[in-house]
């Protein structure tokens, strides 16, 4: 589930942030119609820009589920050099989980851009049907992502089921957004130093049982529960050939014993980050939320603002990732023991601090690369992959699936890690060519045009035309 936020976003866009969107300019007159998608005039060039970004960077985060043994990082990280562990520590320091954080406060910007672009009607539905209507649609194509398309990352059913809890929030003041995002880091905060807690409490049992074995005198029960809890998990980190091989063979296998394999992991994961995972998204969210009205994702801010977020964004991010993706990685799996021996609280509660500082840095870096007018062909080209963005997102996974699962070409586990960046690569140049050229002749991508006509129930027209135009 990976990993920047963009703002005027309407409920009408990709993946993990509805298309952005401005009012009309008003002509006097007003015509009572329905609720309908957001025409391409009153898109926001530079939320599509920034979102575009974000749907290639996440890739970069998403490649290693594709097409990595887990177990493949513990080795990079035990044996720190080559160009496995430089791609992963590029990677990890500057973009692990910053695009997913962009994405979500996309999310939460777009949502009050769709209940804020939508004009009640006394004998139609309200905004609110519609808005829960496509947040339903968006929980089943996040199942579809997950059991059809088999992609073990999907992102898009927790962000259906985490914008049910936005809508009560659409007029909140952005300083109280900032303050519920704030509660929300604390809350994702409890448990894993609940769960570190423990885990500190199993090693000192355990030295104190080995320290007594050694003295030839017998542990009490509760310190050979410790001693067992944390040789076990030590066992976490160790080799297991029989495991990967296993593994391999499954996910090189055909479509059903690819489902077979992936159907536990699936089903455990959407539980789990349903109730404990949410608290992650939702704090994005409401950034998100604030930012919108704060007009910094509108490109409305002065040159210096953005000048200023960069300088913090990298200047306080950057140091903080290093440490939390590379120094503490490597610790942990190399000095376990002492690790936990020596950090009171887990280091790895740095995530959404550093993330939010790197996403804030990357997108003021991208709207001041826009303002000089210096690629304007890239900057077209991201925009138009913004728009189509829950196209790609779910071309993405058609494309990876394919390329790495045995019932396409099989090349599951057999890239080196930096080896699954030239795949990333190269999906890279397929979208940013294809979007474009897309788009010279339909209104949306396939996948928004499927999405839109089924939250307005009514088919929507696709092909680009001169009156559309």
């Amino acid at each position: 589930m990976e990993t920047n936020p963009i703002l005027p976003i309407s409920a009408d866009a990709a993946i993990a942030g509805l298309a952005a969107t401005r009012p009309s300019d008003a002509q006097g007159v007003v015509h009572e119609l329905a609720p309908q998608p957001v025409a391409k005039a009153d898109r926001i060039q530079t939320i599509d820009l920034i979102r575009g970004m974000a749907l290639l960077g996440i890739l970069m985060m998403n490649i290693p589920g594709f097409g990595f043994l887990g177990s493949g990082f513990n080795a990079i990280l035990r044996n720190p050099t080559g160009p496995d562990f430089y791609t992963f520590a590029i990677v990890g320091t500057a973009f692990e989980g910053t695009m997913r954080g962009l994405f979500s406060m996309l999310f939460g910007a777009g949502m009050v851009l769709f209940t804020q672009n939508k004009r009640e009607l006394e004998n139609g539905p309200t905004v609110a049907e519609y808005y829960y209507r496509r947040l339903l649609w968006l929980v089943l194509f996040g199942v579809i992502n997950a059991y059809v398309l088999l992609w073990r990352g999907d992102i898009l059913f927790f962000y259906g089921l985490c914008g049910m809890l936005l809508y009560p929030f659409r007029q909140t003041k952005a300083v109280w957004l900032i303050g519920l995002a704030v509660v929300c880091m604390g809350i994702n905060s409890i448990r894993p130093e609940l769960w570190y807690s423990n885990l500190r409490g199993n090693r000192a049992g355990y030295l104190e049982a080995v320290n007594l074995e050694k003295a030839h005198k017998k542990p009490t029960e509760k310190q050979k529960e410790a001693k067992a809890a944390w040789e076990k998990f030590e066992k976490n980190f160790a080799p297991n050939p029989k495991k990967d091989a296993k593994e391999r063979k499954e996910m090189r296998s055909d479509y059903g014993t690819v489902f077979a394999h992936l159907l536990p992991e699936n089903s455990n994961s959407e539980t789990f980050y349903t109730y404990y995972g949410s608290w992650d998204m939702l704090l994005m969210m409401f950034i998100g939320m604030a930012l919108l009205q704060w007009g910094f994702f509108s490109n409305k801010l002065p040159t210096s603002t953005y000048a200023v977020t960069l300088l913090v964004g990298y200047g306080l991010g950057l140091p903080i990732s290093w440490f939390y993706a590379v120094v503490s990685q490597i610790d942990w799996v190399q000095h376990t023991g002492q690790m936990v021996d020596n950090y009171r609280t887990l280091p790895f509660q740095l995530y959404d601090i550093r993330r939010v500082l790197l996403a804030l840095g990357h997108a003021s870096l991208l709207l001041l690369v826009y303002r000089s007018q210096v690629v304007p062909w890239l900057m077209r080209a991201l925009t138009a992959v913004g728009q189509m963005a829950f196209t790609n997102y779910l071309m993405q996974s058609i494309i990876c699936t394919l390329f790495f699962h045995g019932y396409g070409l099989g090349y599951y586990g057999k890239l080196a890690h930096y080896e699954l960046y030239y795949v990333v690569v190269g999906v890279w140049i397929f979208q940013l060519i294809v979007s474009p050229i897309w788009l010279q002749y339909f209104l949306f991508g396939p996948f928004e045009w499927l999405w839109r006509s089924l939250t307005y129930w009514k088919m929507q027209p696709m092909r680009r035309t001169l009156a559309t135009v």
